[in-house]
């Protein structure tokens, strides 16, 4: 038998994803790891603070049960979602009614990634915050969606203007993507603004995606806020909440989704021709991280501030350029003038051993840019500092000094 060589290429939808911008990063990340160097992380998100021992315990035990090694319900275990309408009634006022629905994920991301599945028919356009969490624009993309950039400009505080698009933009628009705190930028949004984009979402006729995974990591004193509590989202809004960085639980792999009744259900009933659910032990261990006591996270909180203190005063007295990333779990600070992101973090990574994300891995308006996590211990953080110092950045102190100077001219 004659064989031909048969070859399968993947979808052109595959092909229109994104390049992977940080694999250049994670080579040389290898190989200085190959020569001993010793590296200095704020590359990654993921929490080092480890996950509360009460979650642990209650997991231990729960797996000890066999009931819970069964297939899970796919929507969510009604304990489990009982505790997630608790911590929305708690943490943020939404009450429990017959307008809101909750839906159990295998963490935020996997949900946040299949809502244009769900909902968008092909060539439908999904609103994408730029810069912003990859996913977003990927996920509109494997559903044969046009992405289109709503972007997030340093001088709006990072918030969105989607009154700046173009009108066909917004005739053929099915869904906004939103994520405050925001990743990356730190950027907090007020209640105010949260209300306006209700109203916005209303009037277009748009699924308002509220990627709410940040939602207790606030600096400024702020409470927490869900679009859930502003009248009349229910009808437009899902809003995706994560265990992941709250509590500090990134390899649980669960969240849950809450949101008008029928949005919640649609989606539901597309996921269980997706995936079997949530494992009934981690959905024990997430209700004790639910039903935890406040103080607990605070404490857990009180770390991050500390981090995220000191990381911004010690790059302000280098005169870098930071911006106040009031929130989230990351600090965002603009690269030295003749620089783009990808060469300064290449740079930082080659000459102090310093691992930062380049914003430009997160859309084009994340050009200029790059990313600290605040997930590495203090000593670690001062010691990256003091690496810093050493590095000479002339391009750096020529910014601060033009920035000082419009602020006087701004301000005469």
């Amino acid at each position: 038998m004659d064989k031909k060589r048969v070859v399968i290429s993947a979808s052109k939808r595959v092909s229109q994803l994104p390049p992977y911008l940080f694999a250049e990063i994670d080579r040389l990340k290898a190989a200085m790891v190959r020569r001993g160097v010793d590296l200095i992380d704020f590359g990654i998100g993921d929490p080092d603070i480890p996950t509360p021992d009460s979650v642990v315990l209650a997991c231990s035990e729960a797996l000890r049960d066999p009931a819970n090694h069964r297939y899970p319900r796919n929507a969510g275990s009604a304990f489990f979602l009982e505790a997630a309408a608790g911590w929305m009634a708690r943490e943020f006022g939404v009450a429990p009614s017959e307008d809101i629905g909750f839906g159990a994920l295998i963490g935020s991301k996997e949900g946040l990634a299949h809502v244009p599945l769900v909902f968008c028919n092909i060539g439908d356009i999904v609103l994408v915050p730029n810069p912003g969490y990859p996913v977003y624009r990927s996920a509109a993309i494997l559903a044969g969606a046009v992405p289109v950039d709503l972007p997030l400009k340093r001088e709006n505080g990072f918030l969105p203007d989607p009154g700046a698009l173009e009108g066909a933009a917004l005739r053929g628009a099915r869904i906004l993507y939103l994520n405050y705190p925001n990743n990356p930028t730190g950027a907090v949004m007020p209640v105010e603004k949260m209300a306006s984009l209700v109203e916005f979402a209303r009037k277009e006729d748009l699924l308002l995606v509220s990627d709410n995974s940040y939602s207790h990591l606030r600096f400024d004193g702020g409470r927490p806020l869900s679009f859930l509590q502003i009248e009349g989202a229910s009808d437009v809004c899902l809003e995706f909440h994560s265990l992941s960085k709250t509590f500090g639980m990134t390899g649980w792999r669960v969240g849950f989704v809450a949101g008008g009744r029928n949005l919640v259900a649609a989606f539901m009933a597309a996921k269980e021709n997706i995936d079997s659910g949530v494992f009934t032990a981690i959905q024990r261990a997430a209700v004790t991280a639910l039903e935890s006591p406040p103080g607990e996270f605070q404490e857990r909180l009180s770390i991050y501030r500390r981090r995220r203190d000191i990381l911004i005063e010690g790059l302000g007295r280098l005169e870098w350029d930071v911006c106040p990333s009031p929130g989230s779990l990351y600090v965002w600070v603009a690269v030295p003038r003749g620089y783009g992101s990808m060469d300064f973090a290449r740079k930082l990574l080659t000459s102090a051993g310093i691992v930062v994300t380049p914003g430009s891995g997160f859309g084009s308006w994340g050009e200029g840019f790059v990313r600290f996590a605040l997930t590495v211990p203090e000593p670690e953080i001062l010691k990256g500092l003091g690496r810093l110092e050493k590095m000479e950045m002339p391009g750096m102190k020529a910014r601060s000094t033009i920035r000082r100077a419009g602020r006087c001219r701004k301000e005469s």
